[in-house]
């Protein structure tokens, strides 16, 4: 019986291996992506190093930018027994249309900060009802 615990890992020893803080352990535990071989009798977690792999999985996906939802999705179609990689595949193509989106936005954006910097001219005299007459333009109606 003693060999078996040498195999499981305290939280804390998985979060030395892994990296992540022990709140966030928990927090995965919490939401169901990773599980607890069992607990000590003082109640202490004991992970299978069985877990790292999948914590490694974890941490990828969302450094993807793959929500927690999107993530025990995939898990659970792993779980199930099935190879999830249709599920990762939609959800990285939307991803990239997100990220698409995301970049035209700042590009207008860019482009709308550089035009409010030529057109700037310092203000000489307050104006009522005027903060900044550089974002206040005259074409946003103020």
């Amino acid at each position: 019986m003693s060999c078996q615990i040498t195999e499981l890992l305290k939280i804390g020893e998985l979060k030395e291996e892994i990296g992540i803080s022990v709140k966030t352990i928990r927090y995965y535990e919490e939401l169901g992506l990773i599980e607890a071989e069992k607990r000590t009798e003082g109640g202490f977690r004991l992970f299978s190093r069985a877990m790292l792999p999948r914590l490694r999985f974890i941490i990828r996906a969302k450094e993807l930018g793959f929500s927690l939802r999107e993530i025990g999705s995939i898990l659970q179609i792993h779980d199930r027994g099935d190879i999830p990689c249709g599920e990762v595949k939609k959800n990285i193509q939307a991803r990239v249309l997100e990220i698409e989106d995301n970049i035209r936005k700042l590009e207008e954006l860019k482009t709308q900060l550089r035009d409010l910097i030529s057109d700037a001219s310092p203000a000489s005299v307050r104006q009522e009802g005027i903060i900044c007459p550089i974002i206040q333009h005259d074409n946003d109606g103020a």
